[in-house]
């Protein structure tokens, strides 16, 4: 795969956009674009197959979006853009920005996603639109009800390929990727590119141009990252005593499980305001419900699964706490990458780790190369048990708390258990 270095452009107007895009980037007052938008945009615009692989938070979305705009007949009402995403946040999220962006344009979009009411969807299909945005279960679904057609599709956008395929969707994207035309251009975008990635880019891409702009570093500079260790029957005495510490503006703490999250979610709920919970588990409308709370501020701490891991933007999140250490060291990456996206304002990460987690550490530490630091509390010992074995050299204690965010009285301003 063909693979250049490229020079971030200055402003917009150099990427080969339209007046059109330009004049929507600035109603939505965007000026200057990101790395991955630099180099995406001038090879996407041509038509050309990509793949953009680029840290997570650093606008893959605006750069596709506007690829795709630039490709479709805005005059005609047939499906010319199909993206496909994993989870029903994130394709809602996507179709928000579409709309955005083709502020300029008349340009319908369609989401279709699961937990909402299908015949809604089939009824602004029916109405006519150019570009559809979903999870690949129900994108199928309208495609055997013979009311999604992929006959004029001329852009397929893959996104967030690597958790598409890490949850089990490559069947389903492989039918929709056999039914599309074959001529069409197809766009994957991934924070990485795991071998599954990169083989379903061979089998279903044509020469794709990739773009890479990670620079080997998976964790953006702007988030502070901290371990602490911690017993099994005092995680959720050591969650309340980070919260008392650290004031977060917003919290989002991350559980291994749905069960699991539901469970700290009712305990905390008890002693504290403002807390809500998300998971696949729960009705669409509870899931849009907690998001939209999150989002404007009503819910301070969002207790979730890795459900919200992948491309959700809320730009206010100031912490985020691993709760459960997890599973696969690019979900720790995800994570950590709701945070710290506010310009010039420090996000903070940390992972709760048991004294049998200790090579779930190192392996995340091995991922993003760097060895993390551990926090420690002056009157509080969130471990009773000796401290699990590490390699390397010791980690540099963390004796002072970070600053208060907010000077007013503040909801986590709770008594300690």
């Amino acid at each position: 795969m063909p693979h250049e270095e490229i020079e971030p452009a200055r402003g917009f107007q150099g990427l080969g956009l339209s007046p059109a895009s330009i004049a929507a980037l600035e109603h939505v007052k965007y000026h200057d674009p990101s790395p991955i938008q630099s180099a995406f945009i001038p090879r996407a615009v041509t038509g050309k197959d990509c793949i953009g692989q680029a840290r997570t938070g650093t606008g893959k979305t605006c750069a596709f979006v506007l690829a795709i705009l630039e490709r479709i007949d805005a005059d005609s009402l047939l499906v010319q853009a199909l993206v496909l995403t994993p989870t029903r946040e994130l394709s809602e999220q996507v179709a928000a920005e579409c709309r955005r962006l083709s502020y300029t344009r008349p340009v319908q979009t369609v989401c279709c996603v699961g937990g909402k009411q299908i015949r809604r969807q089939v009824e602004a299909l029916k109405q006519g639109a150019q570009i559809v945005i979903g999870t690949p279960g129900r994108v199928l679904d309208l495609m055997s009800r013979k009311v999604l057609s992929f006959e004029n599709v001329r852009v397929v956008v893959l996104d967030e390929a690597d958790r598409m395929l890490d949850i089990g969707f490559r069947p389903d994207i492989e039918k929709i990727l056999r039914r599309v035309p074959t001529d069409r251009q197809t766009l994957l975008l991934s924070a990485t590119l795991p071998g599954p990635v990169e083989r379903l880019a061979q089998r279903y891409m044509r020469s794709p141009e990739r773009v890479d702009v990670s620079q080997d570093q998976v964790v953006v500079d702007t988030v502070e990252q901290y371990y602490i260790t911690v017993d099994h029957d005092r995680k959720l005495k050591t969650l309340v005593q980070l919260l008392y510490r650290e004031r977060p503006r917003q919290a989002l703490v991350f559980c291994r499980t749905k069960r699991g999250a539901d469970a700290l979610h009712m305990k905390l709920s008890r002693m504290l305001p403002e807390v809500t919970v998300m998971h696949g588990d729960l009705q669409q409308t509870a899931r849009d419900r907690a998001l939209q709370r999150f989002r404007d501020g009503t819910a301070r701490l969002l207790i979730a699964t890795d459900v919200v891991g992948r491309g959700i933007d809320i730009s206010s999140v100031s912490h985020i706490i691993n709760y459960d250490i997890p599973e696969y060291c690019d979900d720790y990456v995800h994570r950590i990458g709701r945070t710290g996206r506010l310009a010039g304002v420090a996000g903070f990460a940390f992972t709760f780790v048991a004294r049998d987690e200790g090579p779930q550490l190192t392996g995340i530490e091995m991922r993003i190369n760097r060895e993390l630091p551990q926090y420690t509390f002056p009157d509080f010992e969130p471990s009773l048990q000796p401290k699990f074995a590490r390699s390397g050299p010791a980690p540099v204690p963390v004796p002072a708390a970070i600053p208060v965010v907010d000077e007013v009285e503040d909801p986590f301003e709770i008594g300690v258990m």
